[in-house]
């Protein structure tokens, strides 16, 4: 029987690199500051309001997970100590493990779980079918608390360990019980590192130190489980928005770690002898464009249809990766090279660019020139290149655009608003998921169809939803592949979104840099500087 979670995660293609990734010994801290190059300009501190890959990071520094995931994909224990379930599968008993703490000094409680459970399953993919499959969730004494299920749930312990956006981070019940559609300040968690409020400079810093109470699990770390040992006692994150400034600071030693390296600028780095270029996501990442399914021009299916038909690939990939080593096309709703890809129906975007069918189409829709604003982020190269590609086909169309350029954090906060174009909405945006995050239809957030609790864009598609529930309880992973197919077949009518190529992200480091755990994530604890 295939193990549930590399059908989740999608990651069996990447078991053996992931094994040659072995954790360094575990050592104490050195009293050094890691300066490190993040992804984006940290806006939002709640992981939980936003998918963004930015705050699911920061995430990481300042809280921990009831349980986790690692390289070998096992679900293993992080803040629990232990579970049970029940023979009739309907009740998850946990208990925590000793030691735990917030930042604020407050010991973790079964309440502070619960309470971050619920406001996570709010909004997350796979957290809201748990959620619709919970009877309750009760504490039963100081360190142990159930969950009792109304009908069984395969993918329980899987959600629960869930590695990214959304990751069920642990939070105080006080800050948990904030509404999920409302964005929380506190970023008091119980992780490794704590935030520094009054030194968060946006558009500039964020700072983290040690957290001197946190105590580490004892077996090695490996992707977000095990040992979270932080080694040095401060991490900068240093927002430098231009990548020449951010090669240079680099390659002088300025910074230690440079998170996402654009491609074009990988050969600079590779002359520097004290400088490593590695990839460390071996499944890679996968660009996609977002549609707003709820103002016009894109409520209309033949508008969304009509950007099938002009899509190329290989034009995103290379404006992307730089170079067919770096990407592939990849037309599958689901991460290719995983047990749910499909080539159902992917001739239509495969094949060859039809301008006259996507303009009888934007005729069949009825256009009448409503003004089309496209998001995009100037510091996001990967986000850039796909933006300006997507803005020259809808004017070589006919069709009324504005790019909307901006920094990413300014993106991620305007791609929540519901409002109209003149009030700040938006019509298209572009971004990536990691691999793991679209692998199946349990993680796709992007593939739900669940109106205004769905993903930004918010597509309303019951037989989708449908299809998705049908997906849990199908009884093999044959069954599942054949559902994921018609899932798929299903998207290509309706179009959510369109997924624009495969690629590689690589990353740039020092190398009295040590430690780096091999992940999908860049997690910063197990790091030494020499």
């Amino acid at each position: 029987m295939t193990h549930p979670i590399r059908v989740l995660l999608g990651a069996t293609a990447i078991a053996a690199v992931l094994a040659a990734g072995a954790p360094a010994a575990l050592a104490q801290s050195s009293g050094k500051t890691l300066k490190f190059i993040p992804q984006a300009d940290l806006r939002i501190l709640d992981p939980i309001f936003t998918t963004a890959y930015i705050t699911r990071n920061h995430g990481y520094m300042v809280y921990d997970t009831l349980l986790a995931v690692d390289a070998q994909f096992n679900i293993k224990p992080q803040m629990a100590d232990s579970w049970t379930v029940s023979a009739d599968k309907l009740t998850y008993t946990f208990t925590l493990r000793d030691g735990l703490k917030f930042h604020d000094g407050q010991a973790v409680r079964p309440a502070d779980v619960i309470a971050s459970i619920k406001r996570w399953g709010a909004r997350d993919v796979i957290g809201q079918t748990l959620i619709e499959r919970t009877a309750s969730m009760e504490a039963i004494d100081a360190k142990s608390f159930k969950i009792v299920l109304k009908q069984t749930f395969a993918l329980t312990l899987e959600a629960l360990a869930k590695p990214s956006s959304n990751t069920p981070f642990i939070m105080p019940e006080r800050i948990a019980n904030t509404s999920p559609n409302e964005q929380i300040k506190d970023a008091t968690g119980s992780g490794p590192f704590k935030f520094v409020a009054n030194e968060w400079v946006p558009g500039n810093k964020v700072v983290y130190v040690k957290n001197t109470d946190y105590v580490p699990r004892k077996e090695p770390p490996s992707w977000a489980s095990g040992g979270k040992v932080a080694k040095v006692d401060r991490v900068e994150w240093l927002y430098i928005p231009d990548t020449a400034t951010a090669a240079a600071a680099i390659d002088k030693g300025e910074v230690d770690w440079w998170e996402q390296v654009p491609v074009d600028l990988v050969p600079l780095l590779n002359k520097n002898k004290d400088i490593k270029v590695e990839n460390i996501d071996p499944l890679g990442s996968l660009g996609i464009i977002r549609f707003n399914h709820t103002l016009p021009p894109f409520d209309n299916v033949k508008m969304r249809q009509a950007l099938l038909h002009v899509v190329d690939q290989n034009d995103y990939m290379l404006a992307i990766a730089g170079d067919a080593k770096n990407g592939k096309v990849c037309a599958s709703y689901f991460t290719c090279g995983t047990p749910m890809a499909s080539d159902v129906d992917t001739q239509i975007i495969l094949g060859k660019r039809d301008m006259d069918k996507a303009k009888a189409l934007i005729r069949e829709a009825g256009y009448k020139g409503e003004k089309i604003i496209i998001l995009s982020a100037t510091d996001q190269p990967i986000v850039h290149a796909q933006g300006l590609l997507t803005a020259e086909l809808l004017r070589k169309l006919g069709l009324n655009v504005e790019l909307a350029a901006s920094d990413w954090g300014t993106l991620i906060t305007r791609r929540s608003s519901k409002e109209t174009l003149d009030k700040g909405g938006w019509s298209i945006f572009h971004t990536w998921w990691v691999g793991p995050d679209l692998a199946s239809p349990a993680q796709n957030a992007a593939l739900r169809g669940n109106g205004g609790a769905a993903w930004f864009g918010w597509p309303t598609d019951p037989e989708m939803e449908k299809m998705r529930g049908a997906w849990f309880d199908a009884p093999d992973i044959e069954a599942q592949k054949k559902i994921a197919a018609d899932m798929q077949k299903r998207a290509y009518q309706t179009v959510p979104y369109i997924p624009t190529a495969q690629f590689i992200l690589p990353t740039a480091f020092r190398k009295n840099i040590e430690g780096i755990i091999v992940a999908p994530v860049a997690f910063l604890w197990n790091i030494e500087k020499k």
